[in-house]
């Protein structure tokens, strides 16, 4: 063989083993994008068998939801196309409940219901009972001991809430109180996370955090406010028996107008370069702090 066909053969050979190695690159990158997508597409299912849990849909289901069990109604959602006759029925029935409505694209209910015939309509429900405020409050107006309330400022995560519903009870606090609108409803998540407590802890849906503490100022409660950028420090403040703290929302902290009514303001003092701890942690050691304040002690674990 001369020199040319030898070099000839062995860059056939040199070919022919890149064409093989880049066919296994290929499987293998097959491999791996069908094992992705399977595994996406099981991710996928769950997350909508989850979100299913916390959904309700139907005219009929609907109707009777709102007229018997409305404090189980977080949110509906009314397509854009149902016939005006119903839409006007259950948006009447939604206004007397003070439940939150929105209407959407009927494709929106398509992709929340996962393909199921929701005839133009759909509910977030929960297991947790959602109180007012202003039958709770007769409720504990004779109380000798200690009250603490925790009042969410618009808390996005339903894992944070149901942190902060957790470590409320933990702590002895007597109700937790949450916005309507632009906040993580005590759906099922929120149940699970927070160890089945809010279903034992009073909930109490209002519409406005802002006008929510003038009404407990009124009632003789004394509102503290979580900022990071406060002077004083949790440790330095002293909390009378009826104390709120209010938690703000992740990143943004507490809004303006809340921050303005609180009758005072505390930071929890970090070291290092963390600028500031996530919303379920800062609330704990807000509550444990009064909880230690005033000598509360539970069972113990």
């Amino acid at each position: 063989m001369s020199a040319k066909q030898h070099r000839n053969t062995k860059s056939f050979k040199n070919s022919k083993d890149r064409d093989m190695r880049h066919r296994d690159i290929n499987k293998d990158k097959d491999k791996s994008k069908e094992k992705n997508k399977e595994q996406n597409k099981e991710q996928n299912k769950e997350q909508g068998e989850q979100q299913l849990d916390d959904l309700m849909w139907g005219r009929q289901p609907i109707l009777d939801l709102l007229r018997y069990s409305p404090q189980k109604c977080l949110k509906l959602w009314i397509s854009e196309r149902v016939h005006p006759s119903f839409s006007g029925e259950v948006t009447t029935l939604a206004r007397s409940a003070k439940v939150t409505f929105q209407k959407v694209a009927p494709m929106v209910l398509d992709t929340m219901c996962i393909g199921e015939n929701h005839q133009g309509v759909v509910a977030k429900i929960t297991a947790v009972d959602q109180l007012e405020l202003d039958d709770f409050l007769p409720t504990i107006a004779s109380n000798k001991t200690p009250v603490l309330l925790v009042v969410l400022d618009h808390i996005l995560d339903p894992h944070n809430l149901g942190a902060i519903i957790r470590s409320a009870e933990a702590a002895g606090a007597t109700a937790v109180i949450y916005p309507k609108r632009r906040s993580a409803l005590p759906g099922g998540t929120v149940v699970k996370v927070s160890a089945g407590a809010a279903l034992r802890l009073p909930m109490i849906s209002v519409t406005n955090i802002a006008q929510t503490i003038v009404q407990l100022q009124g009632e003789g409660f004394w509102v503290v406010g979580l900022d990071h950028n406060a002077k004083q420090t949790l440790w330095e403040a002293n909390y009378p028996d009826k104390a709120v703290f209010v938690v703000g929302a992740e990143g943004e902290g507490l809004s303006r107008l809340v921050a303005e009514r609180c009758d005072m303001l505390v930071r929890i003092p970090i070291t290092g370069k963390t600028g500031s701890l996530n919303a379920s942690v800062a609330a704990a050691l807000g509550m444990f702090e009064w909880a230690r304040g005033k000598g509360v002690d539970g069972h113990g674990e």
